[in-house]
């Protein structure tokens, strides 16, 4: 297997890190704008088998290219969701695999943006799943910690944990601090703001995806492993556009563990139009500049990726599947535990950023085993979860399961 990852920031760095102890690739280039990065990433793993290159992700000739040149089978997306589309087609183009870790974006609806669904995360990407089919080319998306492994977790608990679910609920918490700041995500804020801001959709069987408004339908959640009681509240999520599609549940949510004064600062900078994309003028020493308000924000705010060493607690993924099991009610969390203390020890990555990391490896070697195979535009849950729930504690980082 060659792999083109484009992206070396956190997670892309991260998951170089990762791959260098595992041996079922033949190469993997290293892409990104700041070739700086893509060069620091490679030489951190002093490993013959990565390359670093410089390419714009929004530019699809050029990511073509690069997976013809260095001959590579699979294209591993690690860049944020606005660089989907373009690098989606790209590996179409060139007949590469293609994998990524967040879907295409979404669009409120014009007229009921808090009751029914405009344009869902995703559907770009499904519109072209017969494109995909007909080639017989898999797209693997989804495929990083949420969504990723709480999807094969959801897969888990239909084929072997459950006869009928009435309900599968993402559930994400952390009691991570950072050292010296007030507000400084773990994740990246483009994409944290993305996810938060926009209408969190909600699926029930008999009446399929509708949406609420922001960080709605708050509940205390107890986390394992010390991380304790979280508050969490309904944000806009793949699983929930993609767990429906192939595992039958009566409703599917995802409800993130935010904390009071994350959700404040995320309202403060919508009712600022300071989460906007949208560029405005402003002017500068060399006159008037075009410039995106979230770009600003991003920039204002530390790189999750430099704050490892300044974080610590423990970050959890998991998934909390309510039904029944020989006729009996069950209700269990399945979940997957990252100490940044060991994170930071073993790999020299923050917990969040190795944890969302780790999957796409996984995944790529189970695809390069033969393990996981497919054609079309696919979510985790398409596909088997023993050999991924195996592999994952093969790779020393095992996941858990609590009756609730």
């Amino acid at each position: 297997m060659r792999v083109l990852l484009v992206g070396a920031g956190g997670v892309g760095t991260a998951v170089t890190r990762i791959a260098a102890r595992r041996s079922f690739f033949d190469a993997m280039v290293v892409a990104d704008y700041d070739p700086a990065r893509a060069e620091a990433a490679v030489a951190a793993v002093d490993d013959d088998r990565f390359t670093a290159e410089r390419v714009d992700a929004g530019d699809e000739p050029a990511v073509v290219d690069l997976l013809r040149r260095h001959r590579c089978d699979v294209l591993l997306n690690a860049t944020d969701p606005r660089f989907v589309m373009p690098l989606f087609r790209a590996a179409r183009a060139a007949g590469a695999t293609y994998l990524d870790m967040a879907m295409s974006l979404s669009r409120p609806h014009p007229e009921q943006p808090y009751a029914r669904c405009g344009v869902k995360l995703g559907d770009e990407q499904f519109a072209r799943a017969e494109e995909w089919e007909k080639a017989g080319a898999l797209a693997l998306v989804g495929m990083g910690v949420e969504p990723g492994l709480s999807d094969v977790f959801a897969r888990y608990a239909a084929d072997e944990l459950f006869d009928e679910i009435e309900e599968i609920g993402i559930r994400d918490g952390a009691n991570l601090t950072v050292d010296g700041y007030d507000f400084a995500p773990s994740f990246s804020i483009w994409t944290t703001i993305e996810e938060c801001l926009n209408p969190p959709v909600v699926y029930e069987a008999d009446r399929g995806w509708f949406t609420t408004e922001p960080f709605s339908e708050p509940e205390v959640f107890d986390f394992p492993e010390g991380i304790g009681p979280v508050e969490c509240v309904n944000v806009e999520h793949e699983e929930v556009l993609l767990v429906p599609r192939w595992v039958d549940a009566h409703r599917v949510t995802f409800k993130y563990g935010l904390g009071r004064e994350f959700i404040d600062t995320l309202r403060t900078l919508h009712l600022l139009g300071l989460d906007s994309t949208a560029p405005v003028t402003v002017p500068s020493a060399s006159g008037p500049v075009a410039v995106s308000p979230r770009d600003v924000v991003a920039a204002c705010l530390p790189d999750p990726a430099t704050l490892g060493e300044l974080m610590h607690g423990k970050t959890c993924a998991g998934t909390w599947v309510r039904g029944t099991k020989d006729g009996a009610p069950r209700e269990v969390y399945l979940y997957h535990v990252v100490d940044n203390q060991w994170s930071m020890k073993e790999y020299g990555s923050q917990a969040v950023v190795w944890q969302t990391a780790v999957n796409p490896v996984v995944a790529l070697e189970l695809l390069a085993g033969g393990a996981w195979s497919g054609s079309g535009v696919l979510g985790p849950e398409a596909f088997p979860a023993r050999p991924f729930l195996d592999l994952l504690t093969a790779y020393g980082t095992p996941w858990g399961m609590r009756e609730q």
